[in-house]
């Protein structure tokens, strides 16, 4: 059956208000970079020439016809984009720490990404899809977990590719053993899943990435393609009993980490896109990893995400560059 769309993804849509210097008075002075995960993801797969689409909510406010003016303009669909007239736009406030890592302040008690529900999902355009991705910004509350859990069937009726993404943030959960609880639904239905070093550890509770990936890969046998970003230190594929490493890119010149795991998850997809996820050899999954590190890399060097996501050129060029 022939697919519409390479990539549809659901969730938040969302303004990342990231510190950008002081003011003469003395005041920290913000930039609003359009973002949210599953959109920069979108971003990065546009980038790479795929054709995406976008199922989400934003408020009827500066912020909302803002992302969507963005997300058109990096190509991706936005036809289904819903207005909410009663919630805002969520908001996240990015502090920048040490080594470009961040702490994130969100406004969303509620954001208009929380009203999404079930009964108004575009599942035609779910079921266009090769690959649907999620993650867990979506499943904070009940009616937008119902939305989420319903597009995850319908596109896993249709025969799509299930990617699936944890990005926790924990002032978002009323518990973390409710986060813990949702991860584990959403580790139950991927194919392929990209998950970062302390989401492995919080899962887990194991720090060594080898004993953490075998607990997740027996618990969860669905995953086909396990990934484990380790920020500058690399990144680790975990494929059908085997373990490939690929250590970070090094070139200096980090600025701050938004929207990294985010374009690394869009290489991937990238590439499973290409080969399939079927009989992958240590090769391809070292040849994934190189072009995925490198795309996240240059994603640091660069504010923001959906707008800072690099051309496929100068994605080759770092990886000439670091691993040759």
């Amino acid at each position: 059956m022939s697919k519409k769309f390479d990539v549809v993804a659901l969730g938040e849509l969302l303004m990342d208000f990231t510190e950008n210097g002081v003011s003469p008075q003395g005041n920290t002075l913000f930039e609003a970079n359009p973002g949210g995960a599953p959109c920069n993801v979108l971003a990065m797969l546009q980038k790479l020439g795929r054709r995406t689409a976008f199922v989400g909510k934003v408020g009827d406010d500066m912020f909302g016809r803002t992302l969507r003016a963005v997300a058109e303009g990096a190509g991706i669909s936005m036809e289904h984009l819903l207005v909410d007239g009663d919630a805002r736009t969520t908001l996240a406030f990015v502090k920048t720490l040490p080594g470009g890592d961040r702490d994130f302040s969100f406004y969303r008690n509620p954001g208009a990404d929380m009203a999404l529900r079930a009964e108004e999902l575009p599942l035609e355009l779910i079921e266009s899809a090769r690959i649907f991705h999620f993650g867990t910004l979506s499943m904070t509350h009940p009616g937008v977990r119902e939305a989420t859990e319903t597009a995850v069937a319908a596109a896993k009726n249709a025969g799509a590719l299930i990617s699936f993404d944890p990005n926790l943030r924990p002032p978002l959960w009323s518990s973390l053993e409710e986060a813990r609880e949702r991860i584990g639904w959403g580790l139950s239905r991927a194919d392929v899943v990209k998950i970062a070093d302390n989401e492995l550890e919080f899962m887990t509770g194991c720090t060594d990435f080898d004993d953490g990936a075998a607990i997740l890969t027996e618990k969860y046998p669905n995953i086909r393609l396990l990934n484990v970003t380790a920020g500058p230190d690399g990144s680790h594929a975990y494929y059908a009993g085997r373990h490939v490493y690929v250590p970070g890119v090094t070139l200096g010149g980090t600025v701050e980490t938004t929207g990294a795991g985010d374009t690394f998850c869009a290489c991937v997809l990238d590439f499973v896109l290409d080969r399939g996820a079927d009989g992958l050899t240590d090769a391809d999954l070292e040849q994934m990893l190189r072009f995925a590190n490198a795309a996240a890399y240059l994603v640091t060097t660069k504010k923001g995400a959906i707008r800072s996501m690099p051309e496929k050129a100068d994605v080759d060029n770092v990886v000439a560059r670091a691993y040759n």
